[in-house]
């Protein structure tokens, strides 16, 4: 941040409403860019959740360690359960979510997951713990091609407040996250910071200086960028979200079309923590990847391992004292977007951008 480069400068230039001319203009070019580079397409995906166990104490989650939630691991067959369940509803781009957990989400699991569903889904992705790279490599070789790995918060001070427990207290394991998977073999790779934590126009530019120094060391690599903002989890008991820190909508807006105009080939995410309304008026300005109809919860789609609810003290297994029936794994976080995959679909179409469901297939490898 000392040294600024004369992207992060004009970026700097560009997010302020003083300097960065009116929303409209920037949302206006913005828009013609991604027509440019992406036509009038918006890629769909949705989370499957198959573990909410975690080692990690992050103040701001709800599958943080000491959280008394409903936890479970989904076995391979509920997995592979929920996983028709999405592609009955079209999707072929799956997003694999994890709590890091070493005994629950164990070595070898995540390489099962991916065998059984690498027949049906075609683009499949990690949200998972960060690993070494020979780690990433075998993954890749079990049909993951995509990896997410959000910062969080990218100033250090704040960082180390809020994950008082487990792996993810190292800044720089987690920072360097991306770079390890380039070099496992991911061809995908998706990055961001949870917005509310720290100074908003903090943590873009930083977003932004990681994402040109990505471009420039793996340049082979496509990159996804993404501004989520904070949502009511499980408890809120550590965690009370300070409001000056809150990424305005204006602004949210403001940062998709400055990163677009920066960035013109890198997709940009927007999930279902916005909005309706939010997602809608923003679909054509920018925005290339959707999640729809999403469930933050292992077994969210069919109840799948709801038998299986447990606590977590210490790190070992704790069998509920009384159940109804009715209990189901506890969510990470809540969305507000609850439209179905064709309810979201139809909107797209209304705005005249085609849903893209499926967009990679194993078989092009052997045509090239």
């Amino acid at each position: 941040m000392k040294r600024p480069t004369p992207l992060m400068r004009r970026f700097l230039q560009l997010v302020s409403e003083e300097t960065g001319g009116p929303l409209e203009t920037l949302a206006r070019q913005s828009q013609q860019v991604t027509r440019r580079h992406f036509g009038k397409t918006m890629r769909l995906f949705a989370p499957l959740y198959v573990s909410n166990e975690c080692v990690n104490n992050c103040k701001y989650c709800g599958f943080s360690r000491d959280a008394a939630i409903f936890r479970t691991t989904l076995t391979i067959d509920q997995v592979v359960t929920e996983a028709k369940h999405l592609h009955g509803l079209g999707f072929r781009n799956v997003l694999l979510v994890a709590g890091e957990h070493p005994k629950f989400v164990s070595d070898g699991y995540l390489q099962e997951c991916l065998d059984a569903l690498k027949p049906f889904i075609p683009t499949l992705g990690l949200e998972v713990g960060p690993m070494e790279d020979d780690q990433y490599a075998e993954i890749v070789s079990h049909g993951a091609e995509g990896l997410v790995v959000y910062q969080e918060t990218y100033h250090r001070d704040t960082y180390q407040q809020l994950h008082t427990a487990g792996p993810k207290k190292n800044f720089n394991w987690r920072l360097d996250c991306p770079e390890r998977a380039y070099a496992g073999g991911f061809r995908r790779i998706g990055i961001g910071a949870l917005f509310g934590l720290a100074n908003w126009k903090y943590e873009a530019l930083a977003l932004c200086a990681h994402l040109e120094y990505l471009y420039r060391h793996c340049w082979k690599a496509q990159f996804t960028v993404a501004f989520p903002r904070m949502r009511p989890y499980a408890g809120n008991y550590e965690y009370e979200p300070d409001p000056d820190l809150y990424l305005p909508d204006k602004a949210f807006v403001r940062l998709i079309a400055v990163f677009r105009l920066l960035f013109p080939q890198v997709g940009i995410v927007v999930s279902t923590r916005e909005p309706a309304a939010l997602r809608d008026a923003i679909a054509t300005l920018g925005v290339t990847h959707m999640s729809a109809g999403a469930r933050t919860e292992p077994g969210g789609y069919t109840g799948a391992g709801s038998d299986d609810l447990h606590l977590t003290v210490k790190g070992r297994r704790v069998e509920l004292e009384e159940k109804s029936g009715c209990e189901k794994a506890t969510e990470q976080f809540q969305i507000t977007d609850h439209r179905s995959p064709a309810e979201v679909a139809a909107m797209l179409r209304s705005q005249n951008l085609d849903p893209v469901w499926k967009d990679w297939d194993e078989s092009l490898l052997a045509m090239a």
